[in-house]
């Protein structure tokens, strides 16, 4: 993409934060085995297809969506078992809530501090609302800088602080109590981002009750409601009344709504996909050690990191055979010659496996 001079009528007029930004790539998967994106790659059942169609063929379309979803609150309630006196406030996935939580809180002078390398929005919304943003490096092998971040947080005195648990794209989940102290050492609020729950074997959703600047905040996306953009923050309503102020008005369509609150009455079938993945997960966590010049990092979530010796010759090797991973070489120093490959179906999984060992034979 061309840069827009200064001197032509955009140039003029935009914020230069935003005229250095590079938007969101996306890129297209037509023809490949698709394992770019952390989505769940297990399709809805039959049975539940159907029911799904039906309740669709009804659907008021015609209508605005109830704007306060009240309904599929009510079912996020129930299978997410929030804390007596916790509420939930709906957004288009998760990346809605991040710009809501920046411009509620940014003042004049007010920080967004995250670790990298962690999920790109947080920076990137940071930079789109105008508000400062200061990021703390992780250590070498993607755990937390404890004593970094705590200095940071004493330094910066940050109005929000994220957290992605596990970690986008290291995969990997900070210990508990290391989470915890940065929730009592911060004097303003932490948001927690469960968005890989589903795979991981820790929550905060049990504490909101314990901590008054904590959120957490989830999105369905890797659960098998990818198309679907739907995500949620739950917390105190002292929080949440606020916050849906600025809430545009039905962000959340009638289809969206209808749909995952049908899913949502099957929670356990999704949790049952979420299993499966977990266990494919550690087949080809074992299959990609076996490789001597591929280091896998730990994960919790749906996806896992690995550097090889060229990222990106690997990366366009594995989509001249029809794969398509992500390729973080670039994207933070810490990253350098990293890719990240989504947990698909076993048979996705083994040609990714036949693809990177061919890759990595002819290299030799």
């Amino acid at each position: 993409m061309s840069p827009i001079p200064a001197s032509s009528p955009a140039g003029a007029l935009l914020r230069q934060e935003i005229l250095d930004l590079h938007a969101y790539h996306v890129p297209d998967s037509t023809g490949c085995i698709k394992l770019d994106a952390m989505e769940n790659p297990y399709s809805v059942p039959p049975a539940l297809r159907g029911e799904i169609a039906e309740a669709v063929a009804s659907a008021a379309i015609n209508r605005y969506p109830d704007p306060g979803a009240a309904s599929l609150k009510e079912k996020i309630r129930g299978v997410t078992g929030l804390p007596q006196g916790m509420d939930v406030l709906l957004g288009n996935g998760s990346d809605e809530l991040i710009q809501l939580l920046a411009m509620a809180l940014n003042k004049p002078g007010a920080t967004l501090l995250g670790v990298e390398p962690s999920f790109v929005m947080y920076k990137m919304i940071a930079a789109f609302t105008g508000m400062r943003y200061v990021g703390v490096p992780l250590e070498a092998d993607f755990s937390l800088d404890m004593p970094a971040t705590l200095a940071a947080i004493r330094r910066e005195r940050p109005a929000l602080v994220f957290l992605a648990y596990p970690n986008n794209p290291t995969g990997n989940l900070f210990p508990a109590d290391a989470v915890t102290r940065i929730i009592e050492a911060s004097p303003g609020l932490v948001v927690v981002d469960e968005a890989y729950y589903a795979f991981a074997g820790d929550s905060f959703v049990p504490r909101l009750a314990h901590y008054p600047n904590l959120l957490v905040m989830r999105t369905f996306s890797k659960l098998g409601m990818a198309g679907l953009r739907l995500g949620f923050l739950a917390g105190s309503t002292a929080w949440l009344e606020q916050l849906e102020k600025l809430r545009l008005p039905y962000n959340v369509g009638v289809l969206p709504q209808l749909v995952a609150e049908k899913l949502l009455a099957h929670h356990g079938v999704l949790l049952q996909q979420a299993q499966q993945i977990k266990l494919d997960r550690a087949k080809l966590q074992h299959r990609l050690n076996e490789i001597a010049t591929v280091r896998v990092y730990p994960s919790e979530a749906n996806f896992m990191l690995f550097r090889v010796a060229d990222a990106t010759a690997v990366f366009n090797g594995l989509k001249r055979r029809g794969v398509l991973v992500k390729n973080l070489d670039g994207g933070h120093p810490m990253l350098k010659d990293c890719l990240r490959v989504t947990v698909g179906t076993p048979d996705e999984n083994e040609r990714f496996m036949a693809a990177l060992q061919e890759i990595i034979i002819q290299s030799a």
